[in-house]
């Protein structure tokens, strides 16, 4: 296999886990861009993911950007 080809490969393998743990985040009730960004970089958190307990309770959400300059972050 060539290199291009690899690159290609690796590629499709790392849109179609971000897709997959899209999905799987919000079945799990998990912050869904959080693992969106970590499964398209390293492909095999999507095990990970599919292994982990569905979350209780509502769904984590991160401060906008207006509440993290309002608290100084």
């Amino acid at each position: 296999m060539d290199l291009v080809r690899g690159i290609v490969v690796w590629g499709l393998i790392a849109l179609a886990s971000g897709a997959i743990a899209g999905v799987l985040a919000g079945i799990k009730n998990r912050d869904y861009s959080f693992w969106i960004a970590w499964c398209f970089l390293v492909p095999p958190l999507v095990l990970f993911l599919l292994l982990l307990p569905r979350f209780q309770g509502p769904r984590p959400r991160r401060p906008s950007l207006h509440d993290q300059e309002r608290r100084g972050w």
